[in-house]
């Protein structure tokens, strides 16, 4: 595969490259980089973690990047996630690596790694340290909302530990590219600004889109930087909403149910979910998306690409109720595999029991 394609793949995945003439002259210099992203154990698998992160990574792997999934099982610890239970965490990084599995990610070529296995290393620590001297206090302020908190919620000192914790795991993993979500997007950019400062490399930031939750995602007027990715913390698919979210144990009523509930306004495309997971499920999963509808309203449509999709739905040819029951039929389909596999292989059901059984606090 040439650099060309190598590209284009990547920046399939990404919303935001920082930069693209750093990642061409990255895929000369080294055939394989790495790459990682990190996730706090804590909760059910929803949609952004089961279905769409596996999908991205297919593109990455196929692209010959190296992947590292770092379960932040010390950072969920600090964040106060699984009511600040350590063991619980752990239990629920283990369950994540199933999810994964039976998603169809290739265990031969994604690594995972527990935080909690480096936290003996002085090595660690020390860079944690180094990096928190050239860091300011109102710049790692500033990178506290990829914790997904506002000012108010944070109560301890340790929490100011986390965006240096999250840099230092940047060059503790070796990663040539940080792959995580838009809003850890404060984070890689302070790993850019710090690493040359510490004799260490920049690293490129390629940051993949949120979906949104079921209730919408209308940004007010007047925001700025932080105010943005607040908003766009509080209105993604999140695990600790579970009312707003469509998690991959779902059963198909389930997931009828909350899509029917779901913010979707005609011919309106800005904000609304539905319209979010056919753009980057549906489109990412099948070669075409068929909305099946009765004579009477006008038969059948079938849509090549988004952009068709979203030029019948603004145009009002694609009704919300049509769009709605294509999405249920759709994400179902997407989501089974990894249901039925949690319902049929018993150490996977144990996991999933026993992860339910724990109290989940954000």
């Amino acid at each position: 595969m040439d650099i060309d394609e190598r590209i284009r793949l990547i920046t399939g995945v990404g919303e935001e490259i920082v930069t693209k003439p750093e990642l061409k002259t990255l895929l000369e210099e080294k055939p394989n980089p790495i790459a990682y992203d990190g996730f706090e154990p804590s909760g059910l698998a929803h949609l952004p973690f089961g279905v769409f992160r596996p999908l991205l990574l297919k593109d990455l792997l196929k692209a010959g990047v190296r992947f590292k999934i770092w379960l932040a099982d010390w950072f969920a610890w600090i964040n106060n996630k699984m009511g600040g239970d350590l063991e619980k965490i752990k239990a629920t990084g283990k369950y994540f690596i199933e999810v994964w599995k039976a998603a169809g990610v290739p265990s031969d070529k994604v690594e995972y790694l527990f935080a909690s296995d480096a936290m003996d290393s002085i090595e660690y620590w020390s860079r944690v340290v180094r990096i928190a001297k050239v860091t300011t206090v109102a710049r790692a302020t500033r990178a506290l909302t990829i914790m997904g908190r506002k000012e108010g919620e944070m109560s301890e000192v340790a929490q100011y530990f986390y965006p240096v914790m999250q840099v230092s795991d940047i060059f503790h993993l070796e990663a040539d590219i940080t792959q995580l979500g838009m809003d850890q997007r404060r984070a890689n950019m302070l790993a850019r600004e710090v690493g040359p400062k510490l004799g260490l490399w920049k690293p490129v930031v390629v940051s993949h889109h949120m979906l949104i939750n079921l209730e919408g995602s209308i940004e007010p007027e007047g925001l700025d930087d932080i105010g943005r990715d607040l908003h766009m913390i509080e209105t993604k698919m999140s695990k600790s909403k579970p009312s707003s979210s469509i998690f991959i144990h779902d059963s198909e009523d389930e997931i009828r149910t909350k899509i029917m509930r779901a913010y979707c306004p005609p011919k309106e495309v800005k904000g609304n979910p539905l319209i979010d997971y056919a753009k980057h499920l549906i489109f990412r999963s099948f070669d075409t998306m068929k909305v099946e509808r009765k004579p009477k309203f006008g038969g059948d449509l079938e849509f090549r690409n988004y952009k068709e999709l979203e030029k019948s739905y603004i145009s009002g040819d694609l009704h919300p109720l049509d769009l709605k029951n294509a999405m249920i039929l759709y994400i179902d389909k997407m989501v089974k595999p990894l249901r039925d596999h949690f319902e049929k292989k018993k150490s996977a059901r144990e996991m999933l029991e026993l992860v339910r059984s724990y109290q989940v606090t954000r």
